[in-house]
């Protein structure tokens, strides 16, 4: 049996203001039986990134809704309520968590903070939404 979806993993911000991971399935609505495709979605651009070994933010919002590709080495994103969730080669995700509208930034309360983990340097493609 085909696959008809994708799952989609999502960094948000609650309604408190904190940020949360939950998974969305992205229907592959398009294309044929052998390649089936999702809707054509809109982006504003692309940006590349690698991170050394030993890469740590501090806690930060997205700036901007944005796709996440993690194409080489490991990324693992760290929220408030201490949870973290691991990201390797080939996985990807979707990072939505900005700051509420006229809410200035409390690092005790909003965004989160993430690594790069393992041997490898972190190369990531951000693609905004």
């Amino acid at each position: 049996m085909p696959v008809t979806s994708l799952t989609k993993v999502v960094l948000f911000t609650d309604p408190a203001g904190r940020a949360r991971f939950r998974e969305e399935l992205v229907d592959l609505t398009e294309g044929s039986p052998s390649s089936q495709l999702t809707p054509l979605m809109p982006s504003g651009g692309y940006q590349l990134r690698q991170s050394p070994v030993g890469f740590r933010s501090t806690f930060h919002c997205t700036d901007a809704p944005q796709w996440v590709f993690i194409l080489r080495g490991q990324m693992e994103i760290f929220l408030q309520d201490g949870s973290s969730r691991l990201f390797k080669a080939g996985e990807h995700f979707y990072s939505a968590d900005t700051l509420p509208e006229g809410v200035s930034f409390d690092a005790s309360i909003h965004g989160h903070w993430s690594r790069q983990v393992g041997p490898d340097p972190l190369v990531t493609l951000f693609v905004r939404g």
